[in-house]
């Protein structure tokens, strides 16, 4: 069974949907060949991958996605090698360019920018994460972590400033003076990280930044993106193929399959109620009680149900548990001090039905 630590529990953020989504998408497609645009708004455009190409020598990479992203929101794209996610990614800020579609970042219409506008989307609102830290050999830590800012053409003494105060928000102000060689992946990566923090962008984008990492270390580095969400409250789009960082990362997931999303909820609609047979094939081995959360399982309360004991409604079924082995009384899911839902006995066995051990 996969290991998934409590994946739904509140880390302390708040995503906020007061004003306009910070990103969307609407239809958007990239398909690659040379004719690529001629086959969007065809019957063709729906043709599996091997027939597309065979027909009309194209590959369908991203096929009509829509999505919008909210301000401190952690947006999760989660599929399979060759789902598109990657390629959905880079379209966003046209390190690929759309082959149709509507992408809007910060109010700004990113498929209209011109190539100096763009170039200013890229190095103030937007910072990208790769997988491949990209560091700069033959400098030291704090000039990596102040390149995005040299760029801009921010002043020495200002960008070596900001960088050791990013450093320090990674843990890494004992080896501003390092050279990249000299750290471990997983240092290597938390540079990699700050440089993407110095700019102070709206937007961080991940494309699958730990897959080169070994489990532990890519587990810390999970830890470390909780953690810098909660200190700074930026919006971000994580690109992954592994399930369980979707899910403990994720405020919403959107889960694709050959171009498309065939499912976006939060982890626990993920793992719940999976839309269709693949995505309940992903979610099999997620232990439900790790996701699941009290209001996805809680009813009204009855009268005299409410001085029960209190958990916050966005605590895991497994945080309940111990507290419905120990008393007799339901446990009361509580938002903003109010008791919203009472969970008894009998939701939580039928929560966890099906786990395996």
């Amino acid at each position: 069974m996969t290991a998934v630590a409590d994946i739904a529990e509140p880390i302390g953020h708040h995503v906020d949907r007061n004003g306009d989504p910070l990103i969307r998408v609407a239809g958007v497609w990239k398909i690659f060949g040379r004719h690529g645009n001629r086959v969007v708004g065809t019957p063709d455009a729906d043709l599996p991958r091997a027939e597309l190409r065979a027909k009309h020598g194209c590959v369908a990479a991203v096929r009509d996605v829509s999505f919008e992203v909210w301000p401190r929101e952690v947006f999760v794209v989660m599929g399979l090698s060759g789902s598109g996610k990657s390629t959905l990614v880079r379209t966003l800020i046209r390190l690929i360019e759309p082959t149709a579609g509507e992408i809007e970042i910060d109010g700004k219409d990113v498929t209209a920018l011109s190539g100096a506008d763009l170039l200013q989307l890229r190095r103030h609102t937007s910072s990208m994460v790769f997988q491949h830290f990209g560091l700069l050999a033959h400098r030291r830590v704090i000039d990596n972590v102040a390149f995005g800012l040299e760029v801009q053409g921010v002043p020495k003494t200002q960008r070596l400033a900001r960088a050791a105060d990013v450093l320090k928000l990674v843990g890494l102000e004992d080896c501003a003076d390092y050279f990249p060689d000299q750290l471990s992946g997983g240092m290597q990566q938390r540079v990699g990280l700050a440089r993407a923090f110095a700019v102070d962008p709206k937007v961080m984008l991940y494309d699958e930044p730990f897959s080169a990492l070994d489990p532990l270390i890519r587990r810390d580095m999970q830890d470390e993106v909780i953690r810098l969400q909660y200190e700074t409250g930026k919006t971000m789009v994580f690109i992954t193929h592994d399930l369980p960082e979707a899910l403990r990362l994720g405020d919403r997931i959107a889960i694709m399959r050959d171009g498309k999303i065939v499912q976006l909820g939060t982890p626990e609609e993920l793992v719940g109620s999976p839309a269709d047979e693949y995505v309940e094939n992903f979610v099999r081995d997620i232990p439900r009680s790790h996701v699941l959360t009290l209001r996805w399982i809680m009813r009204d309360p009855r009268p005299g149900e409410e001085d029960g004991p209190r958990l916050d409604v966005r605590s895991t079924v497994r945080r309940a548990v111990a507290l419905i082995a120990s008393g007799e009384r339901p446990v009361c899911a509580v938002e903003d001090g109010r008791v919203v839902g009472v969970v008894d006995r009998e939701a939580i066995l039928t929560a966890i039905a099906g786990e395996s051990d």
